[in-house]
């Protein structure tokens, strides 16, 4: 399943967990992602995993950010 979201300059997505595995990429703009204890930026372009069952959370950093997620299995409360 694949989800497209815009993220507004300084939004939040609070530490969170679910059971899926999401790989996805930076299309636009730039993203400070936490996953577990370890913070990193990640920009146009860079992709990232992370693991099903994982605490994870995000900031769009100083820009409107766009990502492209894919969540396996599909989840669904996005259906």
């Amino acid at each position: 399943m694949l989800s497209c979201a815009t993220f507004q300059p300084n939004s939040t997505v609070p530490a969170h967990s679910h059971p899926h595995e999401q790989p996805g990429v930076v299309v636009e703009g730039k993203l400070e992602l936490t996953i577990g204890n370890e913070s990193r930026v990640c920009r146009k372009g860079d992709a990232f995993t992370l693991p099903g069952n994982i605490k994870h959370g995000a900031v769009s950093v100083d820009t409107a950010t766009t990502v492209i997620d894919t969540f396996s299995p599909p989840r669904e409360d996005y259906m």
